[in-house]
């Protein structure tokens, strides 16, 4: 019987070491798992506060170069340098453009105006011109026809001068001589006694072609008392360095 209890309390007490050794097991294992998240939390934050050491490199610290203040005057000039002359370019060539734009057209106005001017006072001229010359040219009398042929040529110009010449000389003049032929030409007054009828066809500054209203009077052996004619005739003016002369004259 001593020898049963004695085993019974031995294994009881046993009991209780493994019981004790769990517990302590139980406790030391939570400790454990709070301080592996608590290692994990400081490892997610970042760290502060602390110095960090880092060794220097064999060949000591070497500083970068100091920029030079050329160095920022080129790279703010870069650009600038690059789009203004261009720029200056363009706006050169548009300055030649548009001043020679403007010399033409100052040029071309000039000369209409100028023109203009020439030609009003070519058809002045030439009118006036014409009113003296139809007269001189188309009149002749059989007693003095070299006389009257003289005057006339000179209102004359160019080659109407010389076909002038040698019709007087191989058809009107014998025939004037033959039959006494005089005819007296004047410029026909309108009914208003006004300036005698003439009026201009068309005009430019060195040619002027004129209409005039002319009366011919003609006496010859060949009709009874005098006929008179009212003819129209185109005459062209030309200026010449004498003035405005007669280069053709054409009987409508």
């Amino acid at each position: 019987m001593p020898k049963t209890t004695t085993t019974r309390r031995t294994m009881t007490a046993a009991a209780r070491a493994a019981a004790k050794r769990a517990e302590r097991g139980h406790r030391d294992a939570a400790p454990a798992a709070a301080t592996d998240e608590d290692s994990a939390t400081r490892a997610e934050r970042p760290l502060a506060g602390r110095t960090v050491l880092i060794e220097a490199p064999k060949n000591g610290w070497q500083d970068p170069p100091e920029p030079s203040p050329e160095a920022f005057e080129e790279d703010d000039d870069a650009p600038e340098d690059r789009s203004t002359p261009r720029r200056r370019r363009l706006l050169t060539a548009l300055l030649g453009v548009l001043l020679v734009a403007a010399l033409v057209a100052l040029a071309v106005l000039g000369r209409q105006y100028r023109d203009a001017r020439r030609t009003e006072t070519a058809r002045t001229e030439a009118v006036t011109a014409a009113r003296e010359a139809a007269p001189v040219v188309l009149s002749y009398d059989y007693r003095h026809l070299d006389k009257d042929f003289t005057k006339a040529r000179a209102h004359l110009t160019g080659d109407f001068r010389d076909e002038y010449a040698k019709t007087t000389k191989t058809v009107v003049a014998p025939t004037a001589k033959k039959y006494h032929g005089v005819v007296k030409a004047t410029i026909a007054a309108p009914p208003s006694a006004g300036t005698p009828a003439a009026s201009v066809v068309s005009a430019s500054p060195d040619r002027v072609v004129v209409l005039l209203f002319v009366n011919q009077v003609t006496e010859s052996t060949q009709v009874s008392g005098s006929r008179v004619d009212l003819n129209r005739v185109r005459m062209t003016m030309t200026r010449t360095d004498d003035g405005w002369k007669v280069s053709a004259v054409d009987a409508l």
